[in-house]
């Protein structure tokens, strides 16, 4: 019998980057100025490092289907459970929408067209039932998909960053890079950003389901976190100083600045331009597709404990895919793109971006007090990974990242100024709406718990 090939810790970082690396989180992030350069790294030692080493012991523990759902559910109850899961799923149909929007506008930059409002809504209907639909079948796990995006995404990053080094050197900076530059200015407009930050570190528990393929998983999967996190850090400061060559922090659009910035860099749209921009719009599909199954099965394994609704229950009996949530993410999607005309803020992108970097951290912060639990209430758990340190450094671990996203939604959702209200009113709207919704899911799952 020919023995099973083992994980290397190149794989488990390369597997890092290429679910965690997010390319259209990159012109947000840079949206900082030049102070990002300190967020990244000291987020990087205070949040990636101990969210990295937490998922990985509770991945490599409790190895179920639910992932961080399980995780809370078996540490505070099953209707702190049902919140996780159902953020952790909201996340994804807001994403979807906010894609589909950026979709049609690379498309219209890197054509240099002019298209109505319906027109618009129309191609993102078309790009948001596109990824439904293949997502309905197991072609959303295939490598292939996941292979091409990861050399778009490295490329797109890694031309980006050159070209701007080249600009640097021959003609400036648009940017101060200087040191007093690099300092956190800690106004508002930057804070609300950080968000960001952490959402380009946030699916590191993928790659600890790796664990029983990896030789060696107490010395690889340390190592393919900090290694991970280097790297990703190292793409994202790559493209943004790319975009800090070319754009002025304070001009750079959300949304379109990645491509603008390569349209200033070589001076105008090209085909070299067209060809970057199609593998960003294909980044963009890819980056759903590969996450559906994931989201998806978590909202499926919820709805089958009661702790969703009934219809994210629904499966293909040919198949066994999760269809009832993907259909599901499909309308909500749709639903959005339809009414983002009628939402009062300029940049649909960010309002839909923004919501669903929300609802994603939302997600994560029962999971650090959840650790903390269960190294309690179930010591005696045989743990393949664990982290190390006493009682005290355990909730220092816990603990930071855990204030880091309470402090980053603050500042990402409440307008603190009269000139955040136009931006922050839909993101809190859009927050609250989907924290009832997600509560009258729940307390209906109660009935149906009931029941059993």
């Amino acid at each position: 019998m020919k023995e099973k090939k083992k994980f290397r810790l190149f794989d488990a970082v390369l597997m890092a980057v290429v679910v965690i690396l997010v390319v259209e989180s990159a012109a947000p992030a840079a949206a900082i100025g030049s102070s990002q350069f300190f967020w990244w790294g000291i987020l990087l030692i205070l949040f990636f490092l101990p969210y990295g080493l937490i998922s990985a012991e509770l991945g490599t523990t409790y190895t179920g289907d639910g992932g961080i759902y399980d995780w809370v559910k078996m540490a505070f109850g099953r209707r702190w459970g049902a919140r996780v899961a159902w953020f952790y799923w909201i996340n994804f149909p807001i994403w979807m929408a906010s894609l589909a929007v950026l979709f049609t506008e690379v498309m219209t930059q890197i054509f240099d067209l002019t298209v109505g409002t319906p027109l618009l809504i129309v191609g993102q209907l078309v790009f948001i039932w596109a990824v439904t639909l293949i997502s309905c079948y197991p072609v959303s796990d295939s490598k292939w998909i996941l292979n091409i995006a990861a050399f778009a995404k490295v490329a797109i990053m890694v031309c980006l960053g050159v070209l701007g080094i080249y600009h640097a050197v021959t003609k400036g900076m648009a940017n101060d890079f200087s040191g007093k530059a690099l300092l956190p200015t800690f106004d508002l407009e930057s804070l609300s950003f950080i968000s960001v930050i952490l959402f380009n570190f946030l699916g590191f528990e993928v790659v600890t389901t790796l664990a029983s393929d990896m030789e060696n998983p107490k010395k690889q999967i340390p190592q393919a976190i900090i290694w991970g996190g280097v790297l990703i850090a190292f793409f994202y400061l790559f493209a943004a100083f790319g975009m800090g060559a070319a754009v002025p922090a304070d001009q750079l659009s959300t949304s379109g600045g990645l491509i603008d910035s390569f349209i200033l860099l070589v001076g105008g749209i090209n085909p070299f331009v067209i060809i970057i921009g199609l593998l960003f719009m294909y980044t963009l599909a890819a980056n759903l597709i590969s996450w559906a199954l994931g989201v998806n099965y978590v909202a499926f394994y919820a709805a089958k404990n009661h702790d969703m609704p009934k219809v994210f229950a629904k499966e293909n009996p040919k198949n066994e895919m999760p269809i009832g949530a993907s259909i599901v993410n499909g309308i909500v999607a749709s639903v959005l793109v339809v009414a983002a005309p009628f939402i009062p803020n300029e940049n649909i992108f960010w309002a839909f971006f923004a919501l669903n970097v929300v609802a994603l951290l939302l997600s994560y912060i029962m999971m650090f007090p959840a650790f903390l639990k269960l190294r309690k209430i179930d010591p005696d758990k045989e743990r393949p990974f664990k982290v190390p340190g006493g009682p005290v450094l355990l909730k220092i671990i816990a603990y930071i990242p855990l204030a880091l996203l309470v402090i980053t939604l603050f500042f990402s959702i409440v307008p603190l100024s009269s000139a955040e209200f136009t931006e922050k009113i839909p993101i809190l709207i859009g927050t609250l709406a989907a924290t009832i919704i997600g509560e009258i899911c729940i307390r209906l799952g109660d009935k149906e718990y009931a029941k059993k």
